[in-house]
C-alpha cells in the first residue's frame, strides 16, 4: 500500500482523512511493515466503506486487514439506523458467526504426547472436514427451526455440551432476534447434515500448547500456564450462512438502488437498517449466527468425547467462543454521547473490555478473551479486551494472520505431502483429506501473526495474554 496516502496518527493507527464521496475518515491500524505490505485494495475498499449511508465515526481495518467482497477482511463499521443507516451482507461476510472457540484440556503438553498420534486420529475420525461434509446429525424442519432459534442452547438441551458452557459463549449462546423463516429451503438443505462439521478453507481443530504468557494475571484468571494443552476449535455456519449471503447479497444490490443508494462497488450491496429488506436479513443473519454458536457447541462435545476415550482425566472446560463475522446492536460512546448502533464485523473480534456490562460477572475483571486463531502451523493467541478499546473501534480487534497470498498462489508454491512432512518434523501432526486444501492453507501463505498481534496490542486494541503453538492440526 501506498503510505504517502495516508496520515499517521499514532505508532500503530494511520487516517484516510475523508473527501469526496466518503461521508466518514478511515482508519487502519498497523505498523508501518503491516501498511506497507497490504494489498492496495484495501485501501480501495475501505474507503467504499467509508461512504455508506449512515455511517457513525470512522470506518476501520484491522491489522490482519486484506481483499475481501466489498468490505476488507479485518473490516468494523457502526451504522445508526436514526440516520439512514445500512446493514451490508457483504460487510458481514459469508462465513456468518466464523468464530474460535477455546477449552482447557486439564492436562499438559507432556501428558498427551504419548497419544498424540491416536488422538489426532480420532478426532480426524469423528469430526467431519472438508468441502461438503456432512454429520452423524441429520435436522427434521422442526430441529432445523429450533436450532436456528436456540443456537449453543439448543444443542445444549439436545445433549451435545454442557448448560455451564453458555456462561462462557457470546450472547450466552443464543443470538436473539432470529427469524428462522427467513432462511431460505436452499440454505436449510445446505444445512441438514452439517452440523457437528468443520468445513473447508482456513478451519479447523487444533490441539495446541501454551508457550509463552505475556500477562500473568490474566492468564492465571483464564486458566492458562505454561505446558498446557488447549484445543481451539476455528469454524462457523457452513453452507445455511455462505447460502444467506449469497442471496440477500443478490437482493441487497437491487435494494440500494431502489432506496437510491449509489454504491461505489456492487459488492458493497446494503439496504437500510429499518427497510423490510434489511430486517429480513438481520433475522437471518442472527439465526445464522446461531447455527454457528450450535455447531462449535457440537464439536466441543465431540472433541471431549474423543480425549475421554483416550484421556479420562481430560476436562475441556470452556474458556470461550466468539465470533468474527457478524452485525451487532451494541451501545458505544460517540463524540461523547451514548448510542444505540449496528456494528459489522467482518474478520474482525468483539473485544469487550474490564467491566463491560455484556460479559458475565467472572470477566469482569479481566475483560472478554480475544481469541486469534493462526494459520495451519503457526501460533495461535489469546489477548483480552481493554478499556481504551471501544474509543479505538467499538472494542474491536484482529481475528487472525490475514492472508499475504491468494490460494491460487499457495498452490504454486507449496504441495501438500510437503507441507503435512515439513511441519510432522516439527512435531506438528496434519489431518486432512484434502492435499490441495493444505497446501492452499500452507503457512507461508499468511501474514506473520505475532506482527498482527503486536500491531493489535500495541494499538490498545486488545491486550495480549498467551501465544499458543499446534501440536495437532485437523483440516478440512
Amino acid at each position: 500500500m501506498d503510505m504517502n496516502r495516508l496520515e499517521r496518527i499514532s505508532a500503530f493507527a494511520w487516517r484516510i482523512p475523508a473527501s469526496g464521496a466518503m461521508r466518514v475518515p478511515a482508519v487502519i491500524f498497523a505498523d508501518a511493515q503491516l501498511i506497507e505490505d497490504m494489498d492496495d485494495k484495501v485501501f480501495e475498499q475501505i474507503v467504499n466503506v467509508a461512504t455508506l449511508p449512515g455511517i457513525v465515526e470512522a470506518a476501520y481495518a484491522m491489522p490482519d486487514a486484506h481483499w475481501g467482497y466489498g468490505f476488507p477482511i479485518g473490516g468494523v463499521a457502526a451504522f445508526d439506523p436514526d440516520e439512514g443507516g445500512v446493514v451490508s451482507a457483504g460487510g458481514v461476510g459469508f462465513d456468518i458467526s466464523c468464530g474460535v472457540r477455546t477449552m482447557l484440556t486439564g492436562l499438559s503438553a507432556r501428558d498427551i504426547e504419548p497419544m498424540k498420534a491416536a488422538l489426532a486420529d480420532d478426532l480426524f475420525a469423528y469430526v467431519p472436514a472438508g468441502v461438503g461434509s456432512t454429520g452423524r446429525i441429520v435436522l427434521s424442519e422442526p430441529e432445523m427451526d429450533a436450532m436456528l432459534n436456540g443456537g449453543a442452547a439448543w444443542a445444549v438441551a439436545k445433549g451435545y455440551g454442557n448448560a455451564a458452557d453458555l456462561d462462557s459463549i457470546e450472547e450466552g449462546g443464543r443470538m436473539a432476534g432470529a427469524e428462522p423463516e427467513q432462511v431460505s429451503p436452499r440454505a436449510r438443505k445446505r444445512q441438514r447434515k452439517e452440523m457437528g462439521t468443520l468445513g473447508s478453507g482456513n478451519h479447523y481443530l487444533e490441539v495446541q500448547e501454551v508457550i509463552e504468557i505475556f500477562d500473568s494475571e490474566a492468564a492465571r484468571a483464564f486458566g492458562l500456564k505454561i505446558g498446557d494443552a488447549v484445543v481451539s476449535i476455528h469454524c462457523g455456519s457452513r453452507g445455511l450462512g455462505h447460502q444467506i449471503g449469497t442471496e440477500f447479497l443478490r437482493d441487497m444490490a437491487v435494494a440500494a438502488a431502489e432506496s437510491g443508494i449509489v454504491l461505489p462497488d456492487r459488492e458493497l450491496a446494503c439496504a437500510p437498517i429499518a427497510s423490510p429488506i434489511g430486517q429480513r436479513y438481520l433475522g437471518a443473519m442472527r439465526a445464522a449466527i446461531n447455527c454457528a454458536l450450535a455447531n462449535r457447541e457440537i464439536i466441543g462435545h465431540i472433541t471431549r468425547q474423543v480425549f475421554a476415550g483416550l484421556i479420562p482425566g481430560a476436562r475441556l472446560d470452556l474458556l470461550f467462543d466468539v465470533s468474527h463475522n457478524t452485525c451487532k446492536v451494541e451501545e458505544h460512546v460517540i463524540a461523547g454521547e451514548r448510542r444505540t448502533v449496528f456494528i459489522h464485523r467482518k474478520g474482525a473480534t468483539r473485544a469487550f473490555g474490564p467491566g463491560h456490562t455484556d460479559l458475565p460477572s467472572s470477566l469482569h475483571a479481566t475483560g472478554q478473551p480475544v481469541l486469534i486463531g493462526g494459520s495451519m502451523g503457526t501460533a495461535s493467541y489469546v489477548l483480552t479486551g481493554t478499556a481504551q478499546s471501544e474509543s479505538l473501534a467499538f472494542s474491536s480487534a484482529c481475528h487472525g494472520a490475514g492472508r499475504r497470498m491468494s490460494r491460487h498462489a499457495a498452490l504454486k508454491h507449496w504441495k501438500g505431502h510437503q507441507v503435512v512432512d515439513d511441519l510432522a518434523k516439527r512435531g506438528i501432526l496434519i489431518r486432512s483429506r484434502s492435499s490441495r486444501g493444505v497446501a492452499e492453507e500452507a503457512p507461508g501463505a499468511y501474514k506473520d501473526v505475532g506482527a498482527v498481534v503486536d500491531a493489535s496490542h500495541n494499538a490498545g486494541l486488545a491486550r495480549k495474554v498467551a501465544r499458543l503453538e499446534p501440536l495437532i492440526c485437523i483440516k478440512g
